[in-house]
């Protein structure tokens, strides 16, 4: 438990989330019109979907899937190529978070595997990039499109075509950036004997279980069950199932939601501040959720312009392309950065010189794209 407590007062975006909320309420004292802040449906369903895929990761599904993937190829380009769109296109139904939780570590035992450590930070950096953008194409993809898919009520053809372009650059950037690999060409050595990323498959009777639970939260994304429904569906089958899954939600993520709600509700409430922010947006949704992301990160990016603007598909993009850029642009980035520096602390500078050039690189020319050819 002291653990659990330190960990949440050392969460920096948590913090700021509800001291915001906090000193917000000093000037919008709390009253009966505070619980209609809060999105309960987002919050609900990415609850949902953080226990479900949890499950799904403790029975070895989606290091199986690569396993498999990575036993098919002979060259170093083809290595990598697997790993990086692992991320890409997982992340677009397990998030970006999960999709590097699962797959860097797996990237890092097997470059070090195949001898091929002089991969590794390029690997990894297109891995944290594949993940950030491809989770953009779906409403199940991140945190941010979940609540905004949510909010505007979108439908999920919309959404998806509304995103599209971006995914479709992003696939044939990250493609393009196979040919810059260190001996791209290189076969590969046989992977070491004691090579054992998956250690067991996992209960088929969960895996199946889980995969109804995953169907059962996407129809309610898609407005077909109510979303309590799927709450309560998810936590009666998990309890009795695998109860200490429960407890492997990311909490942090949920409770930075509710300090930002709260806030941003305040902040709606206050005439003078609604009418300056709402003028500031004006026609500038895209670059200015690009510019914010960059120093606070894309969710609470999202979650504080979005009380100030109509034209969500701008802020939608925005936030999303937001997410390249700086380590904290998108807060999955982080997760990468860690696994990377636990094994390779020396080298913590060279990745992180990596990562912003590849970064601002694909920024850059995102927002090129964006202007020209898209707004």
């Amino acid at each position: 438990m002291k653990n659990k407590i330190k960990k949440l007062l050392s969460d920096p975006v948590l913090i700021i989330a509800w001291i915001l909320a906090v000193l917000s309420a000093f000037i919008v004292h709390p009253d009966s019109r505070y619980p209609g802040y809060i999105d309960f449906r987002s919050l609900g369903i990415l609850w949902g979907l953080m226990i479900i895929i949890q499950g799904l990761r403790e029975n070895s599904v989606f290091e199986k899937i690569g396993d498999v993937l990575l036993s098919r190829v002979k060259k170093s380009w083809q290595l990598a190529a697997v790993l990086v769109f692992l991320c890409f296109v997982s992340s677009m139904v397990i998030t970006n978070d999960v999709a590097l939780i699962t797959f860097v570590p797996f990237a890092l035992m097997t470059l070090s595997s195949c001898k091929r450590e002089d991969l590794m930070i390029p690997v990894i950096v297109l891995q944290t990039v594949a993940a950030n953008l491809g989770s953009m194409l779906t409403p199940i993809g991140n945190p941010q499109n979940l609540y905004l898919y949510g909010l505007t009520g979108m439908r999920i053809d919309e959404f998806v075509l509304c995103m599209l372009p971006y995914t479709l650059m992003a696939a044939v950037l990250l493609l393009v950036s196979m040919i810059f690999l260190p001996g791209k060409s290189k076969a590969l050595d046989s992977r070491k004997k004691d090579y054992n990323i998956v250690r067991h498959f996992g209960s088929t009777k969960q895996i199946v279980i889980y995969l109804l639970l995953f169907l059962v939260a996407l129809l309610s994304v898609l407005r077909i069950v109510p979303w309590y429904l799927m709450v309560i569906a998810v936590l009666a089958v998990v309890a009795i199932m695998d109860g200490k899954i429960l407890l492997r939600a990311d909490y942090i993520l949920l409770l930075t939601f509710v300090g930002f709600f709260i806030f941003t509700g305040n902040m709606g409430r206050m005439d003078f501040v609604k009418e300056n922010l709402t003028r500031l947006m004006a026609g500038r949704e895209f670059i200015t959720s690009v510019i914010t992301s960059q120093f606070i990160s894309n969710v609470p990016a999202t979650l504080m312009l979005s009380g100030f603007t109509e034209n969500y598909k701008e802020l939608l993009a925005g936030v999303n392309v937001g997410g390249l850029g700086t380590l904290i642009a998108s807060m999955a980035s982080l997760i990468s950065f860690k696994a990377f520096s636990n094994d390779y602390k020396d080298k913590r500078g060279k990745y992180l010189l990596t990562f912003t050039a590849v970064n601002l690189i694909f920024l850059i020319l995102f927002i090129a794209m964006h202007f020209l050819f898209v707004s």
